[in-house]
């Protein structure tokens, strides 16, 4: 099965994390599809917190991909501040 979820990245104490398309099988940081977008939860005013590939994602979620929990809060975060 084929998941959207975070993978994370960044130092200790500042965490990134890239929204990727993988396999479930696969470990969270490991192979990946694709990358379609980043969450950076750390971000200040001035710097682009989140970003997503909107028609990546419709594409992966037309063929069958299930977004993760968190993953699908932050798309509706993300739509909110697009609106």
């Amino acid at each position: 099965m084929v998941v959207i979820r975070l993978s994370r990245g960044g130092a200790k104490s500042r965490p990134f994390f890239n929204i990727v398309v993988a396999d479930k099988r696969n470990r969270r940081d490991g192979n990946f599809i694709e990358r379609i977008g980043f969450y950076n939860p750390i971000a200040t005013d001035k710097e682009e917190s989140i970003r997503v590939a909107q028609d990546r994602l419709t594409y992966w979620q037309g063929v069958g991909a299930q977004a993760s929990p968190t993953v699908e809060r932050l798309i509706k975060q993300a739509a909110k501040k697009a609106a």
